[in-house]
């Protein structure tokens, strides 16, 4: 396990395990104790959200010899031992984005007709099945018409728009949100209090907000920062600023007070010595873009902002209120149209703070005004 990377290692092997999409773990643990398992499902939501691990627990729990309650996958049958080694011949797993074409398809459907090996079914899961070719899709079709009795797909996708709509309507659906800040940062300290690391209090919290809702990221992040800090050490924010090349909210919030005050002198310093001390200038804008996105929230409705969904602390949240009070829905409205611009523009401008300053003097202008 030494070898591992943080999230193969620290992959969910029980339902209990799984934190977050709980309404898709509650439907399918139901299925399973009431034996209504479908022959088709669609497990659609952004990348790292849990959508592969899920789908191997359930054909964990589908074939389980001696399910726990009725639903919990036992880890210690034939069966669960084979799919956790990755060596089960009942459970077929097909990567679509590299094997797009209809020869792949048909290659699948040949396996098909075969009886499990030893399971009760014989499950295939498709990741990302929404690159395969039409043809492909079309070869696919025609066996989720009529599949046979010990056959169960399991579909995964993140962008289930471009899937035939003849598809959607044979599986049954699942929506996987996007992972709340809170959710990640207590898998994180599940795994830092396993690998025995100790960080500083902030530091989750920073590591959560730079992975985007995915599970993946944030653990990927951690990993690149417990080997920055090697062995018996502690791991600090500024270590980990320095390593991901990231900001802290703290840093955010100056920038946005000099845009409060129209202070256009001191934010272009700021974001010039940023840009001096190797910030990544393009991860600042997105932060920054998620942080004005917060307060645009907060001056629609103060509810839509708390301490448990904001992943800030008490104080970063009343220094944003106190911000907010400050500007009206259109100055938060404007600012994000322009930085969401700037961002866009950075990878393709010769000086990279440039997008940025333009958008920093547009706003002292248009407060100006």
């Amino acid at each position: 396990m030494a070898n591992l990377v943080l999230y193969r290692k620290y992959r969910p092997q029980t339902f209990g395990e799984v934190i977050g999409q709980e309404h898709v773990v509650k439907t399918l643990t139901n299925s399973v104790k009431g034996n209504s398992i479908s022959h088709a499902y669609l497990f659609c939501g952004p990348r790292g959200s849990g959508k592969t691990t899920i789908a191997r627990l359930f054909a964990k729990a589908i074939n389980c010899e001696k399910p726990v309650d009725g639903f919990e996958p036992c880890n210690k049958c034939s069966s669960c031992l084979e799919i956790m080694a990755g060596n089960s011949m009942d459970l077929v797993e097909i990567d679509a984005a590299s094997h797009t074409g209809v020869d792949d398809v048909r290659q699948l459907i040949e396996g098909i007709k075969f009886a499990p090996v030893k399971s009760k079914y014989k499950i295939f899961i498709v990741d990302e099945c929404h690159q395969l070719s039409k043809s492909a899709s079309n070869a696919l079709l025609k066996t989720l018409e009529e599949p046979p009795a010990h056959a169960i797909f399991i579909l995964a996708t993140t962008e289930a728009h471009k899937m035939l709509a003849t598809i959607l309507s044979r599986c049954q659906k699942f929506d996987f949100k996007r992972l709340q800040v809170p959710e990640i940062i207590k898998k994180l300290e599940f795994i830092s209090k396993k690998e025995n690391v100790k960080f500083d209090d902030s530091a989750l919290s920073l590591i959560a907000l730079n992975s985007r809702g995915s599970f993946r990221d944030a653990e990927s992040l951690l990993d690149q920062c417990m080997s920055f800090a090697g062995e018996n050490s502690q791991i600090k924010t500024q270590d980990i600023k320095e390593l991901l090349g990231i900001v802290e909210v703290s840093e955010i919030s100056r920038l946005v007070d000099y845009l409060v005050s129209k202070n256009t002198k001191e934010a272009i310093l700021f974001l010039n010595t940023l840009a001096e001390n190797g910030v990544d200038l393009q991860e600042f804008t997105k932060t920054l873009v998620f942080y004005l996105r917060q307060e645009l929230l907060l001056k629609i409705d103060p509810g839509f902002l708390n301490l448990q969904n904001s992943g800030l602390s008490a104080q970063e949240l009343e220094k944003m209120k106190a911000q907010t009070a400050s500007l009206a829905q259109k100055e938060l409205q404007d600012m994000l149209e322009l930085f969401i611009d700037a961002e866009n523009k950075i990878k393709y401008s010769a000086v990279s703070q440039l997008p940025l300053e333009l958008a920093i003097i547009n706003i002292s202008q248009r407060q100006a005004q």
